[in-house]
């Protein structure tokens, strides 16, 4: 996929968003990686004035409704943030097999470091009206159903579907009902 085939014409507004990582290896199987996305989603919803709305953290992905001064910004903090602390995890925890995947599917024009842990972009879909944005938390709340992990989104531990069921979750979000 093309880097400028989604862009941010409403830098912000609410968008829905994808990040994938690199070749879907699945990086979200232990506490200790999905906890630091949360981390960073806690420090830039304190320093950045990211407003959370919904999200879902799957073993490769992640799906987040967002919005903050400038998005773009904030999602490059994001991204980057998180790509070099997962490394560093990742080097501690001596997971060879996927460091040496993350290094072998890296773009040919990655060359500032010798691995890649997001696919670029992160499809960023503008929320232009209430029912999108319904429809998409229900999506984002709905994919670990679907996958067939849990019978009930809010039995999902890594999602927000916890918060709009009136439960304490993992991180606060700014609910939409």
């Amino acid at each position: 996929m093309g880097r400028s085939r989604y862009k941010i014409y409403e830098p912000t507004y609410p968008h829905f968003v994808t990040c994938t990582v690199l070749h879907w290896l699945p990086i979200f199987t232990r506490k200790e990686s999905v906890g630091i996305i949360l981390s960073c989603l806690q420090f830039l919803q304190k320093n950045a004035n990211l407003k959370l709305y919904a999200y879902v953290i799957l073993e490769n992905h992640l799906h987040m409704i967002v919005q903050s001064d400038d998005l773009v910004k904030t999602m490059k903090s994001f991204k980057q943030y998180t790509a070099k602390e997962l490394l560093v995890l990742l080097k501690k925890e001596n997971a060879k097999t996927i460091l040496e995947q993350l290094h072998f599917y890296k773009k040919a024009h990655r060359k500032a470091s010798n691995y890649q842990v997001w696919e670029e972009g992160y499809q960023p879909k503008l929320i232009r009206t209430e029912s999108m944005m319904i429809g998409k938390i229900k999506y984002i709340h709905e994919n670990p159903v679907k996958r067939g992990y849990v019978d009930e989104a809010k039995h999902w531990r890594y999602s927000s579907a916890r918060n709009y069921e009136g439960m304490e979750g993992l991180i606060e979000v700014e609910k939409f009902w």
